[in-house]
């Protein structure tokens, strides 16, 4: 299932958003004048090798132990091709614009970076001496995707499902899509390791990362920008400056 658009209305530009974007997209271009030989060494430099913190002693590849903990921020801005970038900096615009809206710019960044950070720890848990390296976005992407879920259970995302050749859209209850999404990836983190798999995709880092933006997002959020949010003690949503309910119809002022 691959989501297009959500129906919650953004209020303030998503400053944030807009800058990590930016940063990984040129991190990208970087990657894309480099040679074959000179990207796998930047992934094995600043991507996270799970086996060189776990099985190695530290320092003993860099020659530095500070050298060391630099991968563990930027192994997010970098991508193994072009599906794998597009792929996870659409879904991120297209959830992170609401989230950032709760937050504010400051706060969304360090929530980004945290998610991130929880979701390279659960995926090296559970990869310990894996010597492939972890690169990618999508696990504090899944942490923005589990802010969500708590702010806006009830918005409706429209998803793509391609049947063989034939795409089928349907629109969606966010509660429902999120749900599902962090069960697959669980399941399939479980399952990729009873085959005694290495490389491919880092379910439990997206598992990792959605669960700690459900754990962050209540620390992090601020009262006066939940504009649409849900409140789950009184089991309804805010209103809106308007004195509209929320949800809105679909196709009105949406961005995403």
């Amino acid at each position: 299932m691959i989501p297009l658009r959500d129906n919650v209305p953004g209020v303030h530009k998503p400053v944030a958003l807009y800058v990590i974007m930016a940063l990984t997209a040129l991190a990208f271009l970087y990657q894309l004048g480099l040679t074959p030989r000179d990207n796998f060494w930047l992934a094995v430099t600043y991507g996270v090798v799970p086996a060189r913190y776990f099985v190695h002693p530290a320092g003993a590849w860099t020659g530095h132990v500070l050298t060391e903990i630099l991968p563990f921020f930027t192994y997010m801005f970098l991508h193994g091709g072009w599906l794998h970038l597009l792929m996870n900096m659409w879904v991120l615009w297209i959830f992170g614009d609401n989230v950032e809206d709760v937050m504010g710019p400051g706060r969304f960044a360090l929530f980004y970076v945290l998610c991130g950070l929880a979701a390279l720890a659960a995926q090296m848990f559970f990869s310990r001496t894996s010597m492939v390296p972890i690169i990618g976005a999508s696990g504090a992407i899944a942490g923005v995707m589990g802010a969500y879920l708590l702010l806006y259970p009830h918005a409706r995302v429209i998803v793509l499902i391609p049947i063989i050749f034939i795409p089928y859209f349907i629109e969606l209850p966010a509660v429902f899509f999120l749900t599902l999404w962090f069960a697959l990836q669980f399941v399939s983190g479980w399952l990729s390791t009873s085959a005694a798999t290495e490389g491919g995709v880092a379910f439990f880092a997206h598992a990792g990362g959605f669960i700690a933006g459900l754990v962050l997002m209540p620390f992090l959020r601020r009262k006066d920008r939940c504009y649409h949010c849900y409140d789950w003690k009184r089991r309804r949503y805010e209103f809106d400056s308007t004195g509209r309910d929320w949800p809105f119809p679909p196709g009105s002022t949406d961005r995403t």
